[in-house]
C-alpha cells in the first residue's frame, strides 16, 4: 500500500522546471530509493513533498490527504521528517537541546525516553549531549540531524544525501541505522543518495531520475543488475566488449 504518491507532478525554479511531471509511489513500510547525478532534481523532490516548494502542477498525496502547497510545518504534523542536504542542525545548541527542537510539535510524557532512544542509535551523540552542535564532526551532525528527525516521530522519513561527504566507515554506519530504523520502527523511508551502491544494497525499491524525470523504476536487487546502473552508477564496466569507451556508451532509457 503506497503511503506516499507523487501524480504528475512539476515544480518550478522561477521559470525553470526543475521536476518535469513524474509520477512515483513509496510503500509503507519500506524504504524507498530515488538515484540521479547532481541537478537531476532529487532534492527538489523531497522539497515538494515537505512543503519546501510547492508545485505548479500534480498532486501529492499522504496517507490519502492531498498535502501540495501545505506549509512545512503542518506537513510535518502530518508526520513527514525531512533530513535536509546539508547537516542542518542548530550550530549553538547543544546535542540535546537540537533533539528537543526536533520534538517541536509534541505534547506527550515520552521525549526523554526518544532521547534516550536516539542515544541508543548514536552513542556518540550521547558522549556530547551537552556539547554545542558546531563542535561536532560532519558524521557527528549527520548523526543528529537524523536523530532530530527522529524525535518528531515520523510516520515517514525523507532522507537528502545523508552519506554525503562521510568517509566509507560512516557511510556503513548511517546505513546501518537507515535499516535499523526501518526495521525496529517499521518507518517508511525515502531515501535519495548518490552513493547508488550503498542505496541499492539497503532499499526495497528504487527510482532513477536525470534532468527532472523518471527514467527507469524497479526493486533494487533488479536494478542493482541492470546494466545501465552497474556502468553509470555502480562503475562496473565489461571490459569484455574490444575497444568499448566510456563515453561512446548510451543509457538504454534515452
Amino acid at each position: 500500500m503506497a503511503l506516499l504518491e507523487l501524480t504528475n507532478i512539476e515544480t518550478y525554479y522561477g521559470p525553470i522546471m526543475a521536476i518535469r511531471g513524474i509520477s512515483l509511489n513509496v510503500e509503507a513500510g519500506r524504504i524507498s530509493v530515488l538515484l540521479g547525478a547532481n541537478g537531476a532534481g532529487k532534492t527538489t523532490v523531497l522539497k515538494t513533498i515537505s512543503g519546501a516548494m510547492e508545485p505548479q502542477k500534480g498532486r501529492v498525496t499522504f496517507n490519502g490527504e492531498s498535502i501540495q502547497g501545505y506549509d512545512p510545518d503542518r506537513v510535518a504534523r502530518l508526520g513527514i521528517g525531512h533530513v535536509p542536504e546539508g547537516r542542518e542542525v542548530f550550530p549553538f545548541l547543544s546535542v540535546e537541546e537540537n533533539l528537543q527542537m526536533g520534538a517541536f510539535s509534541r505534547n506527550d510524557p515520552d521525549i526523554a525516553q526518544d532521547i534516550e532512544r536516539v542515544f541508543d542509535y548514536f552513542p556518540v551523540l550521547k558522549d556530547k549531549a551537552r556539547q554545542q552542535a558546531a563542535y561536532l564532526s560532519g558524521g557527528q551532525q549527520q548523526m543528529l540531524a537524523i536523530g532530530r528527525a527522529l524525535m518528531l516521530r515520523p510516520t515517514l522519513m525523507l532522507l537528502d544525501e545523508p552519506s554525503l561527504g562521510l568517509s566509507p566507515r560512516l557511510v556503513s554506519e548511517i546505513a546501518d541505522i537507515i535499516v535499523r530504523v526501518n526495521d525496529e520502527q517499521r518507518m517508511t523511508i525515502l531515501l535519495v543518495e548518490q552513493n547508488a551502491r550503498m542505496a541499492l544494497d539497503i532499499g526495497h525499491y528504487g527510482y532513477v531520475m536525470e534532468v527532472g524525470r523518471i527514467v527507469m523504476e524497479d526493486t533494487c536487487e533488479k536494478l542493482k543488475s541492470a546494466t545501465d546502473i552497474q556502468e553509470f552508477y555502480l562503475g562496473i564496466r565489461d571490459e569484455g566488449v574490444r575497444g568499448r569507451r566510456r563515453w561512446k556508451q548510451r543509457k538504454t532509457w534515452r
